[in-house]
């Protein structure tokens, strides 16, 4: 299991693709709400207008310079893009999130319903 004091050294590294492909640097890291694991890290894209993307870090191995996860760097291109706000996600856009990269969605049976929060 990773700790909070773990997630707090990713910020910044460098995620990188299962092919060892550049994907851009972590941002944030959203954690399962009833597990606290680490699920998705978003990275900035783009170079005019850039926006925040959601890629998953379920399967991550960490390096000494980079995280490396477990999808394409063509996966993470195609990701939907997903406006944040506050601390957690809408049932919805995690439901997207969650499709798009062929994860199990289940809403959680909590009071927001909803199973991501940024750590």
């Amino acid at each position: 299991m990773v700790t909070h004091q773990k997630l707090a050294e990713w910020h910044g590294k460098e995620l990188v693709d299962w092919n060892g492909e550049s994907i851009g640097k972590l941002e944030d890291v959203y954690v399962d709400v009833e597990t606290d694991e680490p699920m998705f890290g978003t990275v900035k894209e783009g170079l005019i207008g850039r926006h925040l993307t959601f890629v998953p870090l379920g399967e991550v191995t960490i390096g000494p310079d980079n995280l490396r996860v477990a999808v394409s760097k063509e996966q993470v291109r195609e990701a939907p893009n997903i406006e944040t706000e506050g601390e957690e996600l809408s049932q919805a856009d995690e439901s997207l999130l969650y499709h798009h990269y062929q994860l199990n969605y289940i809403a959680p049976e909590t009071e927001s319903g909803r199973r991501l929060a940024r750590r």
